[in-house]
């Protein structure tokens, strides 16, 4: 089966009924987990994006604490998973902001995750990947929270 284009898609939304539309929504939300997460921060987190930002990060530390650090393989495992949550909760939120407050988390917790990045090139690739990321997603940012974010990336080099 192929995918009607967004435009196709807009246009047959227009046509249906204010019921029609809460049964498409009801019933994508039972098709994948992804839909219904996407939809339950549309309606309840979008407003106060502070609170949704802290329970981003709330859940990261919980992540970041169940790690095996005994094997890097578990390690690296692990810290990518973590990575595409993260990336994950960036893509709902669509807000520049979110991006470098949730990256810049993240690569404050690996700067403080044992063992240290120095002994892991993969961890430390990762790191400088995002850090290169956080710096390139800044740019897109006001001046005010360029200079904030920007002092706080200096202090984690």
């Amino acid at each position: 089966m192929k995918a009607a284009s967004v435009k196709e898609l807009k246009e047959a939304l227009k046509e249906k009924s204010e019921k029609e539309l809460m049964e498409l929504c009801l019933q994508l939300s039972r098709f994948k987990k992804e839909n219904k997460e996407l939809l339950t921060y549309l309606l309840y987190e979008a407003q106060d994006e502070d609170s949704y930002i802290q329970s981003v990060k709330t859940e990261m530390d919980e992540l970041f604490a169940e790690i095996n650090r005994y094997s890097y393989y578990y390690v690296n495992k692990s810290a990518r998973k973590i990575l595409r949550l993260t990336k994950k909760y960036i893509r709902y939120s669509k807000k520049r902001e979110t991006e470098v407050e949730l990256l810049t988390y993240y690569c404050q917790c690996l700067l403080e995750f044992d063992p240290p990045l120095q002994r892991n090139a993969t961890l430390f690739n990762l790191y400088q990947r995002q850090v290169a990321s956080v710096r390139k997603s800044l740019s897109k940012l006001h001046e005010d929270l360029q200079y904030d974010y920007g002092r706080i990336l200096d202090e984690m080099l």
